[in-house]
């Protein structure tokens, strides 16, 4: 049986509407009860199951903001049903309604998760009325701590994950100036797979921006092992194709998903041979900025990491440098959101006409607008991991 909202008026315009599920068996005890509600002036949308099968397929079909249950149910009884009923919807207040000579089922049943206790035959209007009242409200006030507790812990756990994809560089000699950004994607702030690193050894910058496949904190936890797999290899003397068949070999024996992947683009920067070696893993190319304005690098494509396990097909690509400039390494959430209301995706020649729109800046500077200018264009339609390192040198 379901009684509608119409079936009891509310007391006021505004008072909110509570959809109750009264679980009981007795047709005159389930009467009276409506009865009452009736009389509290709560507007209110009552269903009555008499068995908590039957219970359980209302609640799979529609949320209910209280449950009053009888603890004396064909198919449950006592505590056991209080706790089957929290086990199917434990955000909802739930009001036990017990009997006289029932002294301590209506105690022991708080105990096991009820939020209040009422004698049939003892229920007045006023006192139910309050009783469901405090009772929805201490549950969504409990929903709303639960929630909160989520987001703070989640926030937490992205702030850990977010260092380790985006770690200090380490800059002993090097007179290039890094610049880097990593914004995750989601309207949550759910952190994904990007990461990025700057390590300067024995002379030379060399450089990883990579993505890991998928969101969340799987991808984030392989983006973040593959970072400082990269760095040990790095300072442990591995270069180009040995180095990512090493990353490759870690990622296939680390991912929980077959399935995933990553992405990667390596990068020696030397400044005395005025060079930049290249190695793209299903990665797109760096940008070159120069006094001439700002292009994409030609270079040669290689496989993803974790695509075709053994396959080793990472060719190698060295570009000219000239003596003062930038290069731009990214990741695809810079140019897959959408460009403004065109009803197409920014892409690379999107991005490289708005890099040209851009006022002269310092490069920190410079890489914020850019990051805000597609983001405005995006207009929030495409959520995904952001990250870019920019490297800027001076003439020796």
């Amino acid at each position: 049986m379901t009684v509608t909202a119409a079936a009891i008026p509310a007391a006021t315009a505004d008072e909110s509407l509570y959809r109750i599920l009264l679980i009981e068996d007795d047709a005159a005890d389930a009467l009276l009860v409506e009865e009452l509600l009736h009389d509290t002036g709560l507007h209110v949308e009552l269903t009555v199951r008499p068995t908590l099968a039957q219970a359980r397929t209302a609640l799979a079909a529609a949320p209910v903001d209280c449950i009053l249950l009888d603890l004396h149910l064909p198919d449950a009884a006592g505590t056991a049903a209080v706790t089957a009923v929290r086990t199917l919807a434990p955000h909802t207040a739930v009001i036990v309604l017990t009997g006289l000579s029932e002294a301590r089922a209506g105690t022991d049943a708080m105990a096991a998760g009820a939020q209040d206790y009422l004698v049939k035959g003892k229920v007045e209007a006023d006192l139910l009325r309050r009783s469901v009242r405090y009772a929805v409200y201490r549950s969504r006030t409990e929903r709303a701590g639960i929630e909160a507790q989520a987001v703070q812990l989640r926030a937490e756990e992205n702030a850990r994950l977010q260092r380790g994809l985006l770690p200090p560089p380490i800059l002993d000699t090097s007179t290039v100036t890094v610049t880097s950004r990593y914004l995750p994607g989601g309207a949550r702030a759910l952190l994904g797979g990007d990461f990025l690193d700057v390590v300067d050894d024995d002379g030379l910058l060399h450089a990883v921006v990579g993505d890991v496949s998928g969101h969340g904190p799987d991808a984030a936890a392989l983006g973040v092992l593959l970072r400082i797999a990269w760095r040990s290899l790095i300072l442990g003397g591995h270069r180009g194709e040995d180095l990512l068949h090493l990353m490759e070999r870690i990622l296939v024996a680390e991912r929980g998903n077959l399935s995933m992947f990553a992405t990667c683009t390596l990068l020696t920067l030397d400044q005395n041979a005025a060079t930049a070696t290249l190695h793209l893993a299903g990665h797109h190319e760096p940008l070159l900025t120069t006094t001439e304005g700002t292009r994409e690098v030609a270079a040669a494509h290689g496989i993803a990491l974790g695509i075709a396990p053994g396959l080793r097909s990472w060719p190698r690509t060295t570009v000219p440098l000239p003596p003062s400039g930038s290069l731009t390494i990214y990741t695809d959430g810079l140019t897959e959101g959408h460009n403004g209301d065109t009803g197409t995706r920014l892409g690379v020649e999107g991005l490289l006409t708005l890099i040209g729109s851009l006022p002269p800046s310092d490069p920190a500077t410079h890489v914020d607008l850019l990051i805000e200018e597609t983001h405005t264009l995006n207009a929030g339609r495409h959520t995904d991991d952001l990250a870019v390192l920019r490297l800027d040198w001076e003439g020796r």
